[in-house]
């Protein structure tokens, strides 16, 4: 592998060809099985008869990591063991980072390891269901999502454990001097939009004509005061190649043993933690910023993936500069207020959109959509920061409640329409955690609208990181992760520093002649944090030469000259080539998430999707690892399906979602979970039917939200809410919707055809006061306050007077003499936007409000 290094950078990724080495440390060690936990929660395999016949088969998950710069090399280890009476088949929803490229799978049974075959994802199906059939001890691995897995475990033998491997590579994130891992540990419960159509899997949701596989991904859940059965550990070693300089977690505690200045091992501090939230991992590096950096190795000579090689260019973004962008921008914060929401993640939420409401800029406007089952529109158009206005948003947030369904793709579409139609930038902020089915849809609902820009902020402490980095680059802006530990000042303040001072625009590289191809991604995102921009690619032939990178920084042609060697050596060239064909699938999905959702993606498109699965041996939605023992057959008949219960993901409440345990019925055999008929799974004091074997726990498995759901045995029903479309929570009593918030604002319901009509409106002040809380800045407005009560200079005003911008309706010269008469002096005009900046003796503030001319009265920002 050959590297084209500028300063420092050299050092982080000499240790590349490091990580196998460093791997091997893992490889040699022995797997240590952390005892599960017995408490009067932890949930049970129960017979028929009620006796207790055994435990949840997935007892442990061992996730071990070797991180070299940008790289990490990671193994996951699932320990699964039979201690019921009776062969079983065991079933587990899990998540993996959104990108990772999943490369290898193997199975341990006994003394004897059997390493996972690639196959199209029909063809591994059959493989294992024949050696399922026939006894055989056989894995399935398939890929529901770029972040949603499934593992089938097939004829366990009672009293046996079956060991399974999965490994895979990923690029860390680094931002502003530091490296982020981040290990996903459950899947949250997906709220599922549609109609119930069927069942083909044994999640708590039945497949809807809006979610076809909904019944893959939403494994089910624990309910308060019981555990899965099964905990996690990790391991880490770290390489940094330069002097780690800080090291932590802000989501789990952690052991860090500092074995060299630059090299760590780390470890979660419980050994057998709950899997219920992500584990997140931040380290910065000291000394000077990474540079710009060429990764290249070549293929082997005449090997079946052709000649030439493969590169990774990774972009580090310049330096900002002082100067901020003051353009208009229009500001739209889309709230999600589902019952998944509830407590921290919605309050979190509010607070980021408080804060960044004070940091408006003057002459930006903002609106507010909050969506549950419905879509809530604050303001008919977008408006300015007035007092009045900033305080009807800040009442409407403090009095938004969360229940009911995730309704998103109403509430996108409402958001993103209108910008096809403005003449300036449209900034659409998300505030959600994900939890929906359709999230590839709406990933292809925000790629459709090229005219504004979507930063996503996933809130929350194990969010659907796929959804928001999809909407992310899909909307070319950026995503940020708020956790319950995270600032929501500090993440607003990123995002408004983002906006102004965007680091680089109108990204292109010019290749200068080398001989490259097939470049991911295709379109290059604007660049706004600290974060480098990573780029994939193909060479035809070894080579040097020069790159240059083009963009507007500021509002000035930035160029960037970088050296590359395209290297002739084959050693090692597997990393790169998965990063390539992991970048080329991902372009490959964005080219008809429609049809992905849909389960009809078009047919040239999966083909060359499935062709890169095999060829570079990675997982994708259309190819499979499996795995089968075929020396050992296993006797007494079928196996008893046991589907693997999932944590609730930590901070999100259970019964918002589920609705009351007393009202649930759990695992309805007309629901499709024929399993716990036979193998009812819940605690110990759980109560047993004994005409169904049916445990009526208090784990529901639906439920209706505001948005409609499944009856509890009557098929589909109407739920609370009669949403439009439908959609499913859980099956058993439906959640009565939230009662709705006082009039605090003007608000917009907006149906499923994104029409809307108004509803409640807030008593407004009257007379002079609502003139001025109507068109002054805030600031300007606690000035004028200041100055009238004091009668002497206050805060923005010197010597009685006061510097504003005037935003004009008409700026004809009958206006200007008129603003002349109250003793306006201009000393900017910017005829195109009707805006002028001048001074105004403050005593004239209100006299200027009362002008029909002026729409807004602001501060001046240089």
């Amino acid at each position: 592998m050959t590297r084209q290094l500028r300063g420092p950078f050299w050092l982080v990724f000499s240790c590349l060809v490091l990580a196998a080495l460093v791997w091997s440390f893992f490889s040699t060690e022995t797997i240590v099985k952390a005892a599960p936990g017995e408490t009067s929660g932890s949930l049970q395999i129960l017979g028929k008869d009620g006796a207790v016949s055994g435990a949840c088969p997935l007892k442990h998950t061992e996730v071990r990591g070797a991180i070299s710069g940008f790289i990490a090399r990671v193994e996951v280890t699932q320990t699964f063991e039979n201690s019921a009476a009776q062969k079983i088949e065991a079933v587990y929803a899990f998540p993996l980072p959104e990108n990772a490229a999943v490369d290898d799978m193997t199975i341990q049974v006994g003394n004897r390891t059997v390493r996972g075959v690639i196959k199209q994802r029909d063809e591994a199906r059959a493989i294992y269901e024949k050696a399922k059939q026939t006894g055989h001890v056989a894995a399935l691995l398939d890929q529901e999502r770029p972040n949603v897995f499934t593992q089938a475990v097939a004829n366990i033998m009672p009293g046996e454990q079956v060991v399974v491997t999965i490994s895979y590579l990923q690029t860390l994130e680094y931002e502003d001097g530091a490296y982020q891992f981040v290990f996903p540990m459950v899947v949250g419960p997906r709220y599922i939009p549609g109609q119930a159509t069927g069942k083909q899997a044994g999640g708590w949701s039945p497949d809807t004509d809006k979610v076809p596989d909904a019944s893959k991904i939403t494994p089910q859940v624990t309910p308060p005061g019981t555990r899965a059965g099964h905990d996690i550990s990790i391991e880490l070693a770290i390489d940094a190649g330069v002097p780690i300089q800080q090291l932590n977690s802000n989501s789990h505690e952690i052991d860090v043993n500092r074995t060299g200045a630059s090299t760590a091992a780390v470890q979660l501090k419980d050994l057998a933690e709950i899997p219920n939230k992500d584990f997140i991992l931040k380290y910065e590096v000291a000394g000077e910023q990474i540079s710009d950096a060429v990764l290249s190795q070549a293929a082997p000579a005449n090997g079946k993936l052709g000649a030439g090689g493969y590169f990774t260019l990774i972009l580090q973004p310049p330096a900002r500069v002082a100067e901020s962008d003051i353009t208009p921008k229009e500001l739209v914060f889309v709230l999600d207020t589902s019952g998944s929401m509830w407590g921290f993640p919605l309050e979190k939420a509010k607070d980021l959109i408080s804060h960044a409401l004070d940091e408006l800029y003057p002459g930006d406007t903002f609106n507010i959509i909050t969506f549950s089952g419905d879509t809530h529109i604050l303001f008919p158009e977008p408006v300015f920061p007035t007092a009045e206005n900033i305080r009807k948003a800040k009442a409407l947030l403090s009095t938004r409640t969360s229940g009911g369904g995730t309704e998103m793709m109403k509430a996108i579409r409402a958001a993103l329409v209108p910008s096809d139609s403005q003449d300036h930038l449209r900034v659409v902020c998300f505030l959600t955690d994900g939890y929906v089915g359709n999230d590839l849809e709406i990933i292809g609902e925000v790629q459709k609208h090229a005219n504004a820009r979507v930063f996503a902020f996933g809130i929350g402490t194990a969010v659907n990181r796929f959804l928001i980095e999809g909407m992310a680059k899909a909307g070319r802006g950026e995503s940020e992760i708020v956790t319950l530990n995270d600032k929501a000042d500090v993440a607003a303040h990123r995002l408004y520093e983002g906006l102004r001072s965007p680091l680089l625009t109108d990204v292109s590289i010019d290749w200068g002649g080398l001989p490259v191809a097939d470049v991911y991604p295709q379109r290059l995102p604007d660049l706004y944090m600290g974060k480098p921009l990573v780029v994939s690619g193909r060479y035809s032939i070894a080579t040097n030469g020069t790159i240059h990178i083009r963009g507007r920084r500021a509002g000035e042609d930035f160029v960037r000259e970088i050296p590359v060697s395209l290297s002739g050596s084959a050693g090692g060239y597997r990393i790169q080539a998965s990063f390539w064909a992991r970048r080329k699938i991902d372009d490959l999905m964005s080219q008809d998430w429609a049809g992905l959702q849909s389960g009809n993606m078009k047919p040239a498109l999966q083909k060359e999707i499935t062709h890169l699965g095999l060829d570079y041996r990675l997982m994708t939605q259309f190819t499979s690892f499996v795995a089968v023992e075929e020396r050992v057959v296993t006797k007494d008949g079928q196996p008893v399906r046991v589907e693997v219960p999932v944590e609730m993901p930590e901070g999100v409440s259970y019964e918002k979602i589920f609705g009351d345990e007393k009202d649930a019925l759990l695992y309805a055999p007309n629901a499709g979970l024929t399993m716990y008929a036979q193998l009812g799974m819940a605690s110990k004091s759980a109560r047993i039917s004994r005409n169904t074997g049916v445990v009526q726990h208090k784990i529901p498995v639906g439920g209706g939200g505001s948005a409609g759901g499944v009856g509890s045995g009557a098929g589909v029903g109407a739920g609370q809410g009669g949403g439009v479309g439908g959609g499913v929570y859980h099956v058993g009593k439906s959640v009565p919707p939230p009662p709705p918030p006082p009039a605090a604002a003007a608000q917009t319901i907006v149906d499923a055809d994104a029409s809307a009509q108004s509803t409640t409106r807030e008593e407004k002040p009257t007379g002079e006061r609502a003139t001025l809380e109507s068109k002054l800045h805030p600031a300007l407005l606690e000035a004028f306050d200041c100055w009238k009560n004091s009668g002497q200079d206050c805060k923005l005003v010197k010597d009685g007077t006061v510097e504003v911008q005037l935003w004009l309706t008409d700026d004809s010269a009958a206006v200007l003499e008129q603003l002349k008469e109250l003793g306006f002096t201009t000393t900017q005009a910017r005829p195109k936007e009707k805006v002028v900046v001048g001074q105004l003796p403050a005593e004239k503030l209100a006299d200027l409000a009362k002008m029909s001319a002026v729409r807004f009265v602001s501060l001046v920002r240089r």
